[in-house]
């Protein structure tokens, strides 16, 4: 899957993932491979890059929006920062 997180300022993250582990402003949700189409609301919190099933990177996002279509992640951020 096709992974883009992207802030106001810059294109964060871009690649292709295993999965996407997101806080969603009701609480954790994963998106992975092939998922269904979803628009989903962010809140403030910790963003997990599922890179492989064994290898991972962290992000701390401040809320916004991901959307998912034909296997594309969008996640669109207020800001964010690596961990």
């Amino acid at each position: 899957m096709l992974l883009e997180v992207l802030t106001p300022e810059k294109k964060l993250y871009s690649g292709e993932v295993y999965g996407v582990q997101l806080p969603g402003i009701d609480g954790l949700f994963e998106v992975l491979d092939k998922h269904a189409p979803l628009i989903a609301a962010l809140g403030k919190g910790r963003m997990k890059v599922l890179k492989d099933k064994t290898n991972s990177e962290f992000y701390n996002i401040e809320g916004g929006f991901v959307e998912v279509l034909r296997n594309k992640a969008t996640v669109l951020v207020e800001g964010a920062s690596a961990l």
